[in-house]
């Protein structure tokens, strides 16, 4: 389930991809980076991305879950598009004050959809998800703007994850490979 929206995977390609050797968070090595922050950095682009993820919201999604740092921006636009509250989630808990590893309003019970900026293995989502639920959270999917795994596999289904991109690596080639 994506957008397929050619036209924003081309401006999303030539803005975000990057060439050279890069030490992906999973420890894999890529000859090739998304900077997320790049779209995220540009608010129409980053608003072209949010309005694609507000299609992919499921109905009952009670508590948007933006994950540390990449997933705050975006989440906090979907937000304001759809009036969702939304969560600040850390990658871990911070150490003082409320020490809480979600910022924002309570978790217990709530169905909360994260919001992810590039998923490759999704292992920050997998770290998120498990505490989340591990709070009370009720936690069944994330949107992310662009899905890396390989075409076809879901890399969070071992822990019962719908993964919705916005848009896939599939996509992004067709883009530059159409450019």
């Amino acid at each position: 389930m994506t957008t397929a929206d050619t036209d924003l995977a081309a401006d999303i390609d030539a803005t975000c991809r990057l060439t050279g050797s890069f030490t992906l968070r999973s420890g894999q090595v890529s000859a090739e980076y998304f900077d997320k922050y790049l779209f995220e950095a540009d608010p129409a682009l980053l608003s072209r991305v949010a309005r694609e993820m507000v299609q992919l919201l499921p109905a009952d999604t009670e508590l948007l879950g933006g994950l540390e740092l990449g997933g705050v921006p975006i989440a906090t636009m979907v937000g304001y598009l759809t009036g969702h509250r939304t969560l600040f989630v850390r990658k871990k808990a911070k150490e003082y004050g409320t020490c809480k590893l979600a910022e924002g309003p309570d978790v217990v019970g709530r169905r909360i959809t994260l919001i992810e900026d590039v998923i490759t293995t999704g292992g920050a989502v997998r770290d998120a998800t498990r505490e989340l639920r591990a709070a009370g959270a009720i936690v069944e999917v994330v949107v992310c703007a662009i899905d890396r795994s390989p075409e076809g596999e879901n890399p969070l289904a071992d822990i019962g994850l719908e993964v919705r991109p916005v848009l896939t690596k599939a996509e992004l080639d067709a883009a530059r490979a159409g450019a």
